[in-house]
């Protein structure tokens, strides 16, 4: 596999709407120490795809901006300072909050995901493949929690050009064994290690991976949605208070039903 390295990408002032976001990356990238080359990968924060796309919105109640963004509620937990919300986002996402953000944006306002994660990384490829003349991955990343580990680490919500799982299956292991489930989540993997060098306070959205050419693909219909598991194959629908409240919910209508049919 050989080595991967990560450069922070600096030089990006503050991102407001309409800014032309793939020239301002090109040409944070282009002053930089190192110039871009085939297979290549730029890790975008999905703050600034918003930010540029002015998906920043009044909200005087952030509740208010997350049930408006929220498709379906996973589960809630009260804690001192109000309520969270684990919630599946208008963006197929299941995570806190529904990616409402109220973080490094002027006071009374929140930032929202991007409509469309995956087209906003699709439309920094075309320009930056363009204009650098070489084979670009774009990936377009958001800070999420995970089930049964403490802390946040980033992860891919958009991808372009980045092949965002390695499918494993059907191959074999050291010793010979075929292997059945194995599928890396290549997307989320780059994406919480671009994060090291990003960070979340030091005002370096964008980092330039090195090293993983392997994943880089002519096309750019890559998309990270392809990693979010929902429906049929999501075994953790409910929090344990909501799963509880509707087995509940479900043995009260039956007995009702079975009740009715009785007396009649």
């Amino acid at each position: 596999m050989g080595s991967v390295s990560i450069y922070a990408v600096e030089g990006i002032d503050e991102i407001s709407a309409g800014d032309a976001l793939d020239v301002i990356i090109g040409d944070a990238v282009a002053a930089g120490d190192v110039a871009p080359a085939d297979g290549d990968i730029l890790v975008v924060t999905s703050k600034i795809v918003s930010k540029a796309e002015g998906r920043s919105v009044r909200a005087d109640d952030r509740e208010d901006a997350i049930t408006a963004e929220t498709v379906r509620v996973v589960a809630t937990r009260e804690h001192p300072g109000g309520i969270t919300r684990i919630v599946e986002n208008r963006q197929g996402i299941v995570q806190a909050a529904a990616g409402v953000d109220a973080s490094n944006t002027p006071a009374g306002t929140v930032l929202l995901l991007p409509i469309d994660p995956d087209a906003s990384a699709r439309r920094l490829a075309t320009a930056l493949r363009q204009r650098f003349g070489v084979r670009l991955g774009i990936v377009v990343s958001d800070t999420l929690g995970r089930a049964w580990r403490e802390g946040q680490t980033d992860a891919a919500i958009g991808s372009a050009g980045v092949s965002v799982v390695d499918d494993l299956r059907g191959g074999v292991d050291t010793f010979g064994q075929t292997l059945q489930v194995t599928q890396m989540a290549v997307g989320d993997e780059i994406a919480a290690a671009a994060d090291l060098v990003k960070g979340k306070a030091t005002g370096v959205p964008v980092a330039l991976v090195r090293g993983l050419a392997h994943f880089v693909t002519e096309s750019l219909d890559t998309p990270a949605r392809a990693l979010n598991r929902t429906g049929p194959t999501d075994m953790f629908r409910l929090g344990t208070d909501e799963a509880l409240a509707q087995g509940f919910a479900d043995g009260y209508e039956a007995g009702y039903l079975a009740g009715l049919a009785a007396s009649q």
